[in-house]
């Protein structure tokens, strides 16, 4: 029986070097590659070896046999990626879609006798422990890792959502390069003001920013100040217990809670809202808000699309598990006739296709939700956040008034500027080509921070490898300045006791 790749895939392509056999698709170097949802196992080339599950960081592979519950459409998912297509190294076609199997390329040039780098990279986060990992590996190097809170793993950690505890998996390995010979750490070291951009290039070779896109976007509307008007962000690390977060951030006394977007936080939070208390009981939620889950009321989450069902922003693994879930009903508000029209035309998309699964209904929202539900309603554009001291509700352009005592905005993050780095307020990143930020030579972008917020947690493997490569060219080359001093051998505990 062949292997399938399933939900939680990170995309980072650990499987695809793995597998002996050249099933496993898209590859880095193929144009889709970094453009769908997840990679996918052809089950007519797959020869049942297993390596690629015991590659997996984030234990998505599983046998085809062993896909149950939740898991067992994954098995068609992978089968109908290659439908129609050829199978890669066979010979009943001339020309197969997939690559031929190539020379081995060698794409860094390093001289024998080069001297260890001593590199800082700010933020502990899976871009920073890509381009550490690539540093240790491949080079001699010493890496520091920098990391303002007092625990690192960044955006696995604090962001994934604590019922995908195999995502989470993926900080295990980041984890094992903690403890490397050559890593020193400083935790609770904020760059900017416990060390600037200047320090840090005075102590290291040179210095990679890791520092993501923190920033959650604003609506812009009217009442957003108001209390329970909150990010997404303020969401996820409150169930993920993020010591930023106070532990009262989110209000579940009431019944209604509304979300502005439809990407996959949207869904997550959508998810863990509605969520059994019970199961998540089991999982990493943080334990206070799991107690204010428990004694809370909330039953139904909206989900409000500016657009139409062919342009949801989520992800197709991350609609399937929640139209699959059996405890909550999953409903599109039939408001407008333009949304029968997208269900029940092509689908432009897997996403919009799983839609059709969903129940639909045209919603009364002055009747409480008859059960746990999660609506979707799309076509719709809130124009003002209702309430005087707290929220109350939403008013959509459309004149629909939609009773709410949360209002969560999920529209996408931007990158905050880095004091001592240029910064470009437009697009929020630190300006740069392939990593190297323009007009600072030995100071590097990875993640977020230079390519915006856009891709996965294995977007950032190929993202690190670019800027590595930009850091090592310049190394070649002798064009890193000169570093004046040692970096302190100590693991600094500034901030420690300031954070509790």
């Amino acid at each position: 029986m062949a292997f399938a790749i399933t939900q939680t895939c990170c995309t980072d392509a650990s499987c695809v070097a793995a597998c002996p056999v050249n099933c496993i698709h898209p590859t880095p170097g193929e144009p889709d590659f970094g453009t769908t949802d997840m990679l996918y196992i052809d089950p007519r080339a797959c020869i049942d070896c297993g390596a690629c599950a015991d590659a997996c960081p984030v234990d998505a592979v599983f046998p085809v046999e062993r896909l149950t519950d939740s898991l067992a459409d994954y098995a068609q998912v992978n089968a109908d990626h290659y439908a129609g297509k050829p199978v890669a190294g066979t010979l009943e076609h001339e020309s197969p879609l997939f690559h031929d199997w190539q020379p081995p390329s060698f794409a860094r040039d390093l001289p024998a006798d080069m001297a260890a780098l001593e590199v800082a990279v700010v933020g502990t986060g899976p871009a920073g422990m890509y381009a550490a990992q690539d540093l240790l590996l491949h080079t001699s190097s010493r890496v520091t890792l920098v990391d303002r809170l007092a625990t690192p793993g960044g955006l696995v950690r604090y962001g994934v959502a604590p019922d995908h505890p195999s995502t989470k998996r993926i900080g295990e390995s980041f984890a094992r390069l903690h403890s490397h010979p050559r890593v020193r750490m400083r935790l609770g070291t904020e760059a900017g003001r416990d060390v600037t951009a200047d320090e840090l290039a005075r102590q290291y070779d040179a210095v990679v920013w890791a520092v993501g896109a923190p920033a959650p976007r604003d609506l812009g509307l009217a009442g957003e100040e108001l209390a329970g008007s909150i990010a997404a962000d303020t969401v996820v690390g409150w169930y993920n217990g993020h010591p930023d977060v106070p532990r009262d951030a989110v209000d579940t006394t009431r019944e209604r809670v509304v979300v502005v977007g439809t990407g996959n936080v949207a869904i997550d939070v959508a998810r863990v809202l509605t969520a059994s208390p019970a199961d998540l009981g089991s999982s990493s939620i943080d334990p206070h808000a799991l107690a204010a889950l428990r004694s809370g009321a909330i039953s139904e989450v909206v989900l409000l699309g500016r657009r139409g069902p062919e342009s949801v922003a989520a992800t197709a693994p991350e609609l399937r598990e929640l139209l699959g879930r059996s405890d909550v009903d999953v409903v599109v508000d039939e408001h407008d006739p333009r949304i029968a029209e997208s269900l029940d035309g092509p689908a432009a998309s897997e996403a919009h296709g799983l839609l059709r699964r969903a129940r639909r209904e045209k919603i009364d929202w002055s009747v409480p939700p008859p059960s746990r539900r999660v609506v979707l309603r799309f076509h719709t554009t809130p124009d003002r956040i209702e309430g005087t001291v707290a929220v109350q509700g939403v008013h959509t352009a459309d004149g629909a008034e939609i009773p709410a005592g949360l209002v969560v905005r999920a529209v996408g993050h931007r990158g905050r500027p880095v004091p001592g780095l240029p910064f470009d307020d437009g697009p929020g990143v630190v300006p740069n080509e392939a990593g190297r930020v323009d007009g600072r030579p030995g100071h590097y972008v990875v993640g977020w921070i230079k390519r915006g917020p856009s891709g996965g947690i294995g977007t950032n493997r190929t993202c690190a490898a670019e800027t590595i490569g930009s850091l090592l060219d310049d190394a070649v080359a002798g064009r890193l300045p000169a570093r004046r001093r040692k970096p302190s051998p100590l693991r600094a505990v500034a901030g420690l006791l300031r954070r509790h």
